[in-house]
């Protein structure tokens, strides 16, 4: 619930019995105030609608004076504590956050709704007014937050906002398809601390470790089963709390535990039992048996000890300076312990709270790393399964392009489906946040001279192709600086198709290559490395690309149709074959290295096409090739690039398997990425190393003429290194509720491992499934996997819940390249079905790949 304003602040009277209370800050002065009522008198009086306008003012307290500033310092101290914990007590604007304030809600350019928001005193979760009958969620977490975007950066601000306006605008952009919330501020320093604020505690929430995550969310959960907040937890309170954090147990058991911990007979847990409860709980018992049987010097772990751990379990090339480098790392100076108290009711914090107590310890001075630092190094990168220089670009970025696989995707202006979605900028903001490096632009003529992008022949919604092309501009290299080709599906007229090279050369500028690179007429690609920064386009042209060099003017021609609208599958795009297009000179001449032809088979590419003409192959023309003539595909993108895409009967924006199509050297394996499916999870999984930069280098043996690789037949080659697999699943850690509207609702959880990669490769194999918890389930369970090339092999983990009666439902996954993995004990992060991180949520393996002897 929002804090109810003190009796102090400012009165409007609006007509009638509507009167508007603004409550005071001490950030607010009478400026300020002013900005407010001009605010509300131009933005929010003139609506049409006025009786549900008033329905959202805040209404005065109840409370007396006494009781107000009690409440009002209780607040204050729990916001205090969380601030905190987060690192930003104090901070100017997060604690403008934990005041409110009204903000107006934009939706359309007559639906702009005032409404109260306000970062609650955990300091992660946002509350806000909604107006809707029996709305249960007014809330939303900071967790579920992508990106802040300050100014009217998004589509809704930008159509149904005025410029002026620019410095009070301002959206929230959450992950996934929630739709993002536009807001107007009453000025820009009211918008500008909301974005400050939400973001320092978004990068303060990502920078806590494992541990201070686990116990944020363990303290907040208990907190929450505190129904009376008396400070105590009884035995009904302690089963809730249980179901809370993903645990169902009989009451036998729970009233076993309840006892256990309830040393004063009392009926009920405080103080030092409720701390006792929660390092009963928090024990993680396979992580004490692997430190134990290396902390052979007094009890703990001594450098030696550490490198014998590092050297035998995690197989490691490491020497005693780096176990003394992870020492210093991960071993604090003092030892924390993390205790459990109760507030006194003097306006404190209700219910449990975490107290940091710290001890001298002499550890790490002693070059000794106890239990606690031990846990820590497993939860950071280098104990994390990917291994730590794969997060940042470490392969050679100087090959031609066409070395490389290019993480692309397929009608990327679709929100949804390919009939009736929505089409929308931010589609390629999200494609491009996700260091997409190839997106889709299915230009058609639009109204009042302006070229538009929708799925044609659909009623998909519609989007000005120059809006496009500025959010391209914009957010093109902000995960990565690598090259972003822009792939045109053209079925414009010649004077809209003017009007888009125009737009392309005036927005994209010199970040547009209109020309080669070089003086001279290259024989080869250049490579990423050399095009960092800039936009290539493909699509149709009109000439070779020689006539650029020797000055052979042209004019508009005609050219076949775009490949993907003569293949549709489907007949929605109505096209023969052979129809032809007319081309405008201008646009003809900004394409450069990426020409679209037509494929007439690998012996007339080899003899007669131009290293920068490449064909589109439609998803089941590409998977023949590829199972018929798989080195000849190999070969073929030796010196070609190659697109791929969805057929067109794939209406719902499903996927293929993308696979077998790196199998065979494809560069460009074009995925809907609007759609959360295991194949787009490869796809992340695939270009998450690298620096997650959309660039992956191909194996030597797809770059080499002179390899006889086929995927489908494996011969001895440089391909062929044989290694098996261990993988021993241990555990998993706080698991999410899947079915949070049913509290009694837990799941039981499994895990399959996946491999995929050559045929001969993938395989497929799972856990048995723990029934009732999701907080700390225990398999112990081994599996081994024999791999023939691991350098195109990928791993992917999969936590469901089992159900018997029906499919079972995902719970989070991981994916990522096979030699990518570090071997030993490792903790696995997990995702939801969109990609986006669970926050504390974890799988602990041990992994071993060996080589067959």
């Amino acid at each position: 619930m929002p804090v109810d304003p003190p009796c102090e602040g400012v009165c409007v009277c609006l007509g009638g019995k509507s009167t508007l209370y603004l409550p005071p800050t001490t950030q607010r002065t009478d400026e300020t105030a002013v900005a407010y009522l001009l605010f509300i008198l131009t933005c929010w009086i003139p609506q049409r609608n006025t009786h549900a306008a008033m329905s959202c003012l805040h209404k005065r307290p109840k409370r007396s004076e006494e009781e107000e500033r009690a409440f009002q310092e209780h607040v204050k101290k729990v916001a205090q504590e969380n601030g905190k914990r987060l690192g930003l007590e104090g901070d100017t604007d997060v604690q403008f956050l934990l005041l409110g304030g009204e903000l107006v809600k934009v939706r359309s350019t007559s639906w702009k709704k005032m409404r109260f928001f306000k970062l609650q005193e955990d300091c992660k979760t946002i509350w806000h007014e909604s107006h809707k009958k029996f709305k249960r969620n007014q809330t939303f977490s900071v967790d579920e937050i992508d990106s802040m975007r300050l100014g009217r950066q998004s589509e809704g601000l930008n159509k149904h906002t005025h410029p002026v306006d620019e410095a009070q605008c301002f959206s929230i952009i959450f992950k996934g398809r929630k739709k993002n919330l536009d807001l107007m501020a009453p000025n820009g320093e009211v918008a500008r601390k909301w974005v400050n604020g939400i973001e320092k505690i978004m990068n303060n929430m990502r920078n806590l470790n494992h541990v201070q995550k686990s116990e944020h969310w363990i303290i907040n959960c208990m907190r929450k089963a505190d129904k009376n907040e008396d400070n105590k937890m009884t035995l009904k309170e302690l089963k809730h709390f249980l179901r809370q954090i993903n645990v169902e147990v009989d009451d036998v058991y729970a009233e076993e535990i309840f006892k256990k911990c309830d040393e004063s007979n009392s009926g009920s847990l405080e103080g030092s039992e409720i701390e006792h409860f929660y390092n009963l709980l928090t024990q993680r018992e396979e992580i004490n048996v692997i430190y134990d049987k290396y902390a052979a010097t007094e009890g703990q772990m001594s450098s030696k000890d550490l490198l014998n751990f590092l050297l035998n379990e995690q197989r490691e090339q490491v020497n005693l300076h780096d176990a003394v480098r992870l020492i210093e790392k991960y071993e604090v100076d003092q030892t924390g312990r993390f205790h459990l108290g109760t507030r006194s009711s003097g306006g404190g914090c209700p219910g449990p709270y975490l107290r940091i107590c710290l001890f001298f310890s002499p550890a790490k001075q002693r070059k000794h790393m106890t239990k606690d630092g031990f846990l820590m190094y497993l939860h950071q990168d280098e104990g994390c399964i990917l291994n730590p220089a794969h997060k940042h670009i470490y392969q050679d970025m100087h090959q031609p392009l066409n070395h490389y696989f290019i993480s692309s995707s397929h009608n990327t202006y679709l929100m949804e489906d390919q009939l009736k979605g929505p089409s929308s900028t931010e589609a390629y903001i999200k494609a491009l946040m996700k260091s997409c490096r190839c997106v889709e632009l299915d230009c058609w003529d639009g109204p009042n001279g302006e070229p538009i992008i929708y799925h044609g022949y659909t009623i998909t919604s519609k989007v000005l192709f120059r809006d496009v092309i500025k959010a391209i501009k914009d957010y093109a290299f902000k995960t990565s600086q690598y090259p972003v080709i822009l792939s045109l599906e053209n079925h414009c007229t010649v004077d809209q198709q003017k009007l888009m090279a125009h737009h392309l050369i005036s927005i994209l500028g010199g970040a547009l290559l209109t020309k080669p690179l070089g003086n001279s007429m290259p024989s080869n690609f250049p490579s990423p490395e050399a095009l960092k920064g800039r936009f290539l386009i493909k699509g149709k042209r009109l000439n070779k690309l020689d006539d650029a060099f020797n000055n052979i003017l042209i004019e508009d021609g005609t050219v076949s149709e775009e490949d993907e609208a003569a293949d549709s599958e489907n007949g929605q795009k109505g096209k023969s074959k052979k129809s032809k297009i007319k081309l405008a000179k201008e646009l003809s001449d900004i394409v450069i290295y990426c020409k679209s032809v037509h494929f007439s088979g690998f012996e007339h590419a080899r003899d007669s096409q131009a290293f920068y003409e490449m064909s589109s192959f439609k998803e089941s023309k590409a998977f023949n090739l590829a199972d018929s003539s798989a080195t000849a595909y190999i070969h073929h993108n030796m010196d070609k690039l190659s697109r791929i895409y969805p057929a067109g009967s794939r209406t719902d924006s499903s996927n293929y398997n993308p696979v077998p199509m790196w199998n065979v050297g494809c560069q460009i394996v074009a995925l809907n990425f609007q759609t959360p499916s295991k194949e787009m999870q490869i796809n992340q999984g695939r270009f998450l190393p690298n620096g997650f930069c959309g660039y992956i280098l191909k194996p030597e043996f797809m770059r080499n003429p002179s390899s006889q690789f086929d995927p489908n037949k494996l011969t001895h080659g440089p391909w062929l290194k044989r290694k098996t697999f261990h993988v021993m699943v241990i555990s998993a850690q706080q698991l999410p509720k899947l079915n949070k509207d049913k509290p009694k609702s837990i799941v039981d959880p499994l895990v399959r491992v996946e491999l995929y990669g050559v045929p001969a490769d993938n395989a497929s194999k799972e856990t048995h499934y723990i029934s009732n918890n999701g907080f700390n389930p225990m398999w112990n369970h081994r599996f081994q996997f024999d791999v023939h090339v691991p350098e195109l092999a990928m791993v992917r983990f999969v936590v469901e819940d089992y159900d018997s009666t029906s499919q079972n439902d995902l719970i989070g996954q991981y994916c990522l390249p096979l030699t990518s993995i570090q071997n030993g004990y490792r903790h696995v992060p997990l995702l939801t079905k969109r990609g986006d991180i669970i926050s504390s949520a974890g799988l602990f393996l041990n992994l071993m790949l060996i080589d067959v002897k």
